[in-house]
């Protein structure tokens, strides 16, 4: 269940909430998640500003404050990087922050829309080691749309963040970055190529994030091995994996749809990024 909880936020917050039924139930999820996020503000005393030693201004409208500097890396497209961060509206509201899911941070990967078009070009320009402020006019937040409910249209969104680490993929197979983030430790069935998996996911390239959900359908997807159709990619990402995993994946385009691409989805010769929870390895 603590992994549905962070699904739910994560398309409540993170993402579009384009098609999702507007009920009771989704007005009574967002009220206790503004509880939860007044709770959190007061809690996280990790971001508080300090003195700020410089500013930057971009053509866009971005701006980026520094309270440190860091003496990390630089962040680079394809970077999965460990972050504390909270996200307000001009007026102070508090509308999203990682504590809210009881964590001190989160992996973010780079460059495939996990956020809205401003956190990808703000992270751009930073280090390991950094805490800033980020200013994002509302075409580089959520813009026209918002989220009902929680973030209303055309606003602008403040973003406090500290990159604490990047993140090593667990594994490189042919290529295909594998980043195991939560591993069941306890199961002892791993898949093979005799294995019928069954997982829930959400695949996106740079150009087209999150072009489809199946948590959005209540649908989780059964692959088997030697089915045709499946990019080689996934299939060896898949290898080894046992129920409850969660994983990241960024595979290149050889290993995904190559130089053709994928229907009006994926461009020609573009990496792929999916986001997989194990449910269950028959």
């Amino acid at each position: 269940m603590k992994y549905v909880y962070v699904v739910i936020l994560f398309f409540l917050i993170s993402c579009s909430v384009e098609g999702v039924k507007k009920n009771k139930d989704e007005r009574a999820k967002l009220k206790e998640i503004k509880s939860d996020l007044k709770q959190t503000f007061s809690s996280n005393k990790t971001l508080i500003p300090t003195k700020i030693q410089a500013e930057k201004k971009f053509p866009n409208g971005l701006k980026i404050k520094w309270f440190k500097h860091g003496s990390g890396d630089y962040v680079k497209n394809e970077d999965v990087i460990q972050i504390n961060y909270q996200v307000f509206l001009e007026d102070g509201t508090l509308v999203d922050g990682n504590e809210l899911l009881a964590k001190s941070s989160l992996p973010f990967l780079v460059g495939f829309g996990l956020q809205t078009k401003g956190w990808d070009l703000a992270l751009t320009s930073l280090r390991v080691g950094d805490f800033v402020e980020i200013f994002l006019p509302s075409k580089l937040a959520r813009g026209k749309k918002g989220i009902k409910g929680l973030i209303p249209p055309n606003s602008i969104n403040i973003i406090r963040l500290k990159i604490l680490e990047k993140r090593k993929p667990t594994k490189i197979i042919d290529g295909i970055k594998v980043w195991l983030l939560e591993e069941n430790k306890e199961e002892s069935k791993y898949a093979n190529q005799n294995n019928e998996v069954e997982f829930h996911y959400m695949v996106g390239t740079p150009s087209n994030p999150k072009y489809d959900i199946s948590y959005r359908r209540n649908t989780p997807y059964k692959l088997r091995f030697n089915d045709k159709g499946i990019i080689s990619g996934l299939k060896k990402a898949l290898l080894n994996t046992k129920r409850s995993d969660k994983l990241w994946l960024v595979v290149p385009s050889n290993e995904a749809y190559g130089s053709k691409g994928f229907l009006d989805l994926v461009k020609p010769n573009e990496k792929v990024f999916y986001d997989i929870f194990i449910l269950e390895v028959f």
